[in-house]
């Protein structure tokens, strides 16, 4: 995969799926004005436009004035230019690829719009317009795609910038721009609600297209701060490494960190498709192998070279660390053995997803991540464990399915993920929308089973996907629990009711606290969500399940129980878990009541 902090990297292939990008958008519009436009809910659109129509008043005109004016043409070219410079200017050092990501989604955009404007040809609302209407069709909205080119493009960058509170009050303002635009120019008369909802489409499919071929290669704005002093004493630590997803460079930095921490004995070891734990065993027990063999430590410039020193002695007993550079799926299997030790863990998010990582509040850029952990402390964090049916009892951090999302992740293509990232998994995703549904009973924590229906079934321990998405709003890896959401739309408006739901509950959005019951609906029956420290699934028939991004084999059954406080993670202080965001030393402590109430 390509590393955020790779130099000399160059746009991703993902730039050469804009002209598929527009063939759709072209389809869909031809349809939208053919076939389909005398279908519901396509028949009943001019009924909407004629309602705010008929309900204007002079505030909401007002307000919606000055909305077309943010969206407008010259005022996108201006605020994009400006911001451009911003981050071209303002920092110590460019921004390059970030100042790229922005001018070229909005310029992508509107290359989208105008293409497809040639191909579909609509007239505008049959009511009283509010604007100019200028010479283009009325498919797709050009000011709604260009609204969340620029707007959503500034909250991803604040994304990747802010943290905490803050970070999620801009995004979420950022995010509310496009919404309001698209309200905006149906009220206005200027556009049927399906060109505004395909105007947001093309918006969030330029950022997430552009974002993926050029948001990899952007590197941290700040500078790297001083280097820590070195910590004396001899400390020993173990690091496992994903040799395609962790680079040289990388490696060298990793080394460097754990070097000024005091970590001067380091053992570094590979994972392999056969041991994704890269024979991590060992080493927690100090019996690990002599050095001449698979664990020699490794670097861009040998074992000596890469760090300037020395060949580290053996270790004598079990380390001190165990520092994880890879994807959710390596850090499952290491901390499926760390787990119980009391070792502390340290994560190096190296992966397509780094979903753990993102939802204990660790920095995105791998070396930061690393150099902020050991600057703060150990929590202690739940874990799960699960088996079935075909399955060795193992224990997971993130996230256990079956149904769609494990389909999903099975058929994603490792070629596509490899360039694309994450998105490789919505491209997925897009293939088994009409799978049919499943067939399966839940019981909670030995209770009567519950005979449902459903697309898929999540069992969390933390409950946000990229972006910061809210699968699971109420699961926390301190929580002492597991959650479990069932994902069962139907139709396109169940897809879009539970799509709705999700996404204002999202970064910006309402985050509910904890309900206090076992059982709850949303989205109109599309999810219904359980909290439980043990829960039994049993399928009808065999169905595919995944493990923190793993596949596992297709099976009937599935056993998730919570370990509370089991693994000790190196946090940055203070650390923000979860919805509740506890800080480290909260979370700490809420780990260690968990276990002490386990071993009582």
């Amino acid at each position: 995969m390509t590393n955020a902090h790779d130099v000399g990297a160059r746009p991703g292939p993902a730039l050469l799926l804009l002209p598929v990008q527009t063939a759709v958008m072209a389809v869909l519009g031809l349809l939208v004005t053919g076939p389909l436009a005398a279908h519901w809910p396509l028949s009943a659109e001019d009924g909407v436009n004629r309602a705010l129509a008929a309900h204007r008043d002079p505030s909401a005109t007002a307000l919606t004035d000055w909305l077309s004016l943010v969206a407008d043409t010259q005022t996108v070219i201006g605020l994009t230019l400006l911001c451009v410079l911003g981050l071209l200017l303002v920092p110590r050092a460019p921004q390059w690829w970030e100042a790229g990501f922005l001018a070229v989604s909005v310029a992508a955009q509107s290359a989208v719009f105008l293409l497809v404007t040639l191909v579909v040809n609509r007239d505008r609302p049959d009511v009283p317009h509010l604007d100019g209407a200028p010479p283009t069709s009325s498919f797709p909205s050009g000011h709604v795609g260009a609204s969340v080119a620029l707007y959503g493009g500034l909250a991803v960058l604040a994304a990747r910038h802010l943290r905490g509170a803050r970070r999620n009050l801009v995004v979420g303002f950022l995010l509310l721009f496009p919404l309001a635009v698209a309200f905006s120019r149906l009220y206005r008369g200027m556009h049927h609600p399906s060109d505004v909802v395909v105007g947001l489409l093309n918006g969030a499919c330029t950022l997430l297209l552009v974002g993926s071929a050029l948001l990899s290669n952007a590197r941290k704005d700040e500078a790297a701060p001083d280097p820590e002093p070195a910590v004396r004493g001899t400390r020993r630590a173990v690091v496992v490494r994903h040799p395609h997803a962790c680079g040289d460079e990388t490696t060298a930095d990793v080394r460097a960190v754990l070097l000024r921490h005091g970590y001067a004995e380091q053992r570094w070891t590979d994972t392999t498709p056969e041991d994704p734990s890269g024979g991590l065993a060992p080493y927690l027990t100090g019996t690990d192998a002599d050095p001449a063999g698979p664990a020699e430590p490794v670097g861009p410039a040998g074992p000596a070279e890469s760090a300037g020193q020395a060949k580290p002695a053996e270790p004598a007993g079990p380390v001190d660390l165990v520092v994880v550079c890879g994807g959710d799926g390596t850090v499952r299997a290491c901390a499926d053995l760390v787990a119980g030790t009391g070792i502390p863990l340290a994560i190096v998010p190296c992966g397509t997803g780094n979903l753990l990582a993102r939802n204990l509040g660790l920095p995105t850029e791998p070396v930061t991540a690393l150099r902020e952990a050991l600057s703060g402390r150990a929590a202690g964090l739940d874990v799960g464990r699960i088996r079935g049916d075909g399955l060795a009892p193992t224990r997971f951090a993130v996230m256990a399915g079956a149904g769609f999302d494990a389909a999903m992740v099975r058929d994603a293509s490792p070629r596509l993920k490899e360039r694309l990232g994450w998105a490789a998994y919505v491209l997925s995703a897009a293939r088994h929308l009409r799978d049919p549904r499943m067939r399966l009973s839940i019981r909670l924590d030995g209770g009567a089973p519950l005979e449902r229906r459903a697309r898929m079934v999540v069992i969390g321990n933390v409950g946000s996907l990229q972006g910061g998405l809210p699968l699971l709003p109420e699961a926390r890896p301190d929580s002492g629990r597991l959650e479990v959401v069932l994902l069962d739309p139907r139709g396109v408006t169940g897809w879009l009711a539970a799509a709705g739901y999700l996404v204002s509950r999202g970064p910006g959005g309402r985050v509910p606290g904890a309900s206090g019951t076992r059982e709850r609906t949303a989205a109109h029956g599309a999810l219904e969500y359980f909290g439980a420290a043990r829960v039994d699934l049993r399928f009808a028939r065999p169905q595919p399940r995944e493990l923190d991004g793993d596949v596992l084999p297709a099976g009937t059954r599935l056993t998730a129980e919570i370990e509370p406080g089991a693994l000790r993670v190196c946090l940055p202080a203070p650390a923000r878990i979860g919805a509740q965001g506890r800080t480290g030393r909260e979370v700490e402590e809420h780990g260690h009541r968990d276990a002490r109430t386990a071993a009582q």
